[in-house]
């Protein structure tokens, strides 16, 4: 089993979930695989998918609608490295076989 690619996620900040899907190369172009992830378990695998993007001068413009940094919501600005998300997934289905949600066509 070997994940072909991420065709979704999701990451909530708050709960601390993975939400992805993906499919694998077992799969049909018309099946996904869905699994919620516990977010903790990327870091015990001694991975880093996110990466945050504090590009100011996109925006430039909106800054001066924002008083204090309190306003900002930067769980828009966290992006995935789809590499590294693919990476995590193979080594956790690897060590957990189990888990790994079954196809379902989409």
């Amino acid at each position: 089993m070997e994940i072909l690619e991420i065709l979704n996620y999701n990451i909530d900040l708050k709960s601390n979930i993975l939400d992805v899907s993906f499919r694998t190369i077992e799969d049909a172009e018309d099946e996904q695989r869905i699994d919620r992830i516990d977010y903790s378990l990327v870091e015990e695998y001694g991975y880093d998918i996110t990466t945050e993007d504090f590009d100011l001068f996109d925006d430039i413009d909106d800054d001066d609608d924002y008083e204090d940094e309190d306003d900002f919501d930067f769980e828009e600005d966290i992006t995935v490295d789809e590499e590294e998300l693919i990476s995590f997934l193979n080594e956790y289905y690897l060590v957990n076989p189990s888990s790994l949600p079954k196809a379902t066509i989409y």
